[in-house]
């Protein structure tokens, strides 16, 4: 088969694709509304089909960027002779073709594990949420078809193609974007069976259970996809920073943000039937949001270093989608505001669901505040014709006080009771995390450390450590007591009989490890330029620099200019860095590779910031403390997520109970 006829299969696999996503949804929809299984039966296979045809389409894309088939325009736009490997395999999502190509697929897979899942359960919820999630297979479809399509052809072939962005060749931005889109992608599944219990009137915690889990994957998947994109802009971009609020890095925060909201908000709702409405609400953001993220980055609306260009078809395209999905979502819920009435209702506002209730508005405070701050460049452009840019303070004043006080409030909503906390429950629980927050502000404090928002940062940190550290002496010391357990086996036990509670508790550790990382880099960061020749030293700190001279050298795709620095730490001799300055031919562009020395306690950064004509280079170097525990504690983090998110018997016993509840309710209709 020749590249024409491979193309044109690719082609084909996306019209079939689109109509069968089209059938499947009418398919569903007339099985339960006929009653007639055979046509479930069918609207299943035709999810299995649509699976399979997109991984032929993937397969055929790579395939294409592997064997250099530069006939194909998009093989043509990100890929090269001279590419490296790995970096041809991640071209697939590294333009807007394919990473459309790539959510289509990975949506695709995901449907058909969750309707294989259900084969026979959730029977009365499957149909809706098959029809909803082939609904967004075909509006993906729609876009590959009418304005991104990833196999058109050129009506020559070029000698060799432009290759990868230089910017996107490294090893985080071959994972980042995966996880990713494995998280925006993965919210459709909650969404699709909110919209199936809004549909049927199956409103009980049932959609939530069968969901919590496809959840807490996709949320770990976005903080996933966060980490890595913050590893990649600290190593990559050269600035000495791992966030700078960039439009694509906001784009990935904001679901992640009302995601958060949303798994504490469900506890509320398992726990006393309340925040029915709310919690719809929230799994409709997150899902709106994360298709909001991805229109952010395809449609070229905002710019970024990861943006792919403007395309005004496309925006529109999103935009309708979106609006058509918020107003169903909107009817469907008018609809059923009867039946989702609260069962009780906040008794003081000193009580776990309070706290809870103020943690979920902050969280949603947060994620429109930068929401705004993202479009409203946009927004100012269509306004007034002048795009005014929203920059960083902006985003650090409003988001820095709330993220403070969730800070807080995580650990206190740890300790507090449900219903009303009494003034003893409040000294008993609270006296001993604060006086852990103030010894370790008193001990910065004795140590030298002046900086009252680093002091602040770090008192919010002890505080919430000391919650955590009660609650599991706590919970440990009643099992030793009541079951004689040695401490380590009451502790595992702990994990053992409530997974979900202490699995989330360890999240909150990694969140304070994060926490501390983020205050150290932040108000106790050094840094300094400075032009040397070759034999002259630099000082930064307890660092003193010497500059052995300036190395060129061509590496597969790309030329290497590397200062040779050799670093002494208080007068001993313990590393030589390299920063690079590398130029890409094939695409004409420079980029920044940093050198890095990191331990526990601190980065030294460093930036070969120029060449100069007399033979000296500019070097800038950067000091981060702590900056290590805010990687060390997204892993505490993932760790945490996977603990809470693996199977509990208990939970499928509850889950038995409440469908059995439901039927016996639908049954005396």
């Amino acid at each position: 088969m020749g590249t024409l006829q491979i193309a044109g299969l690719g082609n084909l696999t996306v019209w079939l694709g689109f109509a069968l996503a089209l059938y499947t949804v009418g398919a569903a929809l007339v099985a339960v509304q006929k009653r007639r299984p055979a046509m479930m039966a069918s609207a299943e296979n035709g999810i299995y089909a649509v699976a399979a045809l997109t991984t032929l389409a993937v397969a055929i894309m790579e395939w294409a960027a592997i064997t250099h088939q530069f006939r194909f325009e998009y093989i043509a736009s990100h890929v090269s002779l001279d590419q490296p490997l790995l970096y041809t395999i991640s071209s697939l999502w590294g333009g807007q073709e394919g990473s459309l190509l790539f959510w289509v697929w990975l949506l695709s897979l995901f449907a058909a594990i969750v309707t294989f899942q259900n084969r026979d359960q959730n029977r009365e919820l499957m149909p809706y949420a098959i029809a909803f999630m082939a609904f967004t297979q075909g509006f993906f479809f729609l876009l590959l078809i009418v304005v991104a399509q990833p196999f058109k052809m050129l009506n020559f072939t070029p000698q060799d193609g432009q290759g990868l962005n230089p910017l996107l060749q490294n090893p985080g931005m071959f994972i980042h974007p995966i996880t990713q889109y494995l998280g925006y992608v993965g919210f459709t599944v909650p969404f699709a069976f909110a919209m199936a219990a809004l549909t049927t009137g199956r409103l009980s915690d049932a959609w939530i259970r069968t969901t919590r889990r496809w959840t807490l994957i996709s949320w770990l998947f976005l903080s996933l996809g966060l980490l890595f994109g913050m590893r990649w802009a600290y190593v990559e971009l050269g600035w000495g920073g791992y966030w700078g609020w960039d439009p694509v890095e906001n784009a990935s925060l904001i679901p992640w943000l009302t995601g958060t909201a949303y798994l504490h908000s469900v506890m509320i709702q398992e726990k006393r039937g309340m925040l029915k409405v709310w919690n719809l609400v929230l799994v409709m953001l997150t899902y709106i949001l994360s298709i909001l993220g991805t229109f952010l980055t395809r449609s070229g609306v905002v710019q970024s270093v990861h943006a792919f260009g403007t395309n005004s078809l496309l925006a529109s395209i999103f935009l309708g989608y979106m609006a058509g999905v918020i107003l169903l979502f909107l009817y469907l819920l008018y609809t059923r505001l009867g039946a989702l009435r609260e069962e009780n209702e906040i008794d003081s506002v000193v009580s776990r669901e309070a706290t809870f209730l103020l943690n979920n508005l902050l969280l949603v405070g947060a994620a429109f505040a930068t929401l705004w701050g993202t479009i409203f460049p946009m927004i100012s452009e269509l306004a007034t014709g002048k795009q005014i840019t929203v920059a960083a303070p902006f985003f650090n004043t409003v988001n820095g006080p709330i993220f403070f006080l969730l800070i807080v409030l995580m650990g206190v909503c740890t300790m507090i009771g449900w219903r009303r906390a009494s003034v003893d429950n409040l000294v008993r629980n609270f006296l001993r995390p604060l006086l852990v927050s103030a010894v370790v502000v008193g001990g910065l404090f004795a140590l030298g450390v002046r900086e009252p928002l680093g002091l602040t940062a770090f008192g919010a940190a002890g505080f919430v450590s000391g919650t955590i550290m009660v609650e599991f002496f706590r919970a440990a010391g009643a099992r030793m007591r009541q079951h004689g357990e040695n401490p380590p086996t009451a502790l595992a036990m702990l994990f053992v009989k409530n997974r979900r509670r202490y699995g989330g508790y360890v999240v909150h550790i990694g969140i304070v490890m994060a926490v501390v990382g983020i205050a150290g880099s932040t108000f106790f960061q050094a840094d300094l330029q400075k032009n040397v020749r070759t034999g002259e030293t630099i000082a930064i700190k307890q660092y003193t620099l010497r500059f052995d001279g300036l190395a060129s050298y061509a590496e597969e795709n790309h030329q290497v200019w590397a200062a040779n620095l050799t670093v002494f730490e208080n007068g001993a001799q313990i590393a030589t860095l390299k920063p690079e300055k590398n130029y890409y031919p094939a695409s004409e562009q420079s980029t920044t590779e940093i050198a890095v020395r990191s331990t526990a306690m601190e980065d030294l950064y460093l930036i070969l910031a120029g060449s100069n004509d007399d033979g000296s280079v500019t070097i800038k170097a950067i000091v981060n403390p702590l900056i290590s525990w805010l990687w060390i504690g997204f892993g505490v983090f993932m760790l945490g997520t996977l603990i809470a998110a693996w199977p509990d018997p208990r939970e499928a016993r509850v889950m038995q109970r409440i469908q059995m509840r439901e039927a016996a309710v639908a049954a005396g209709r």
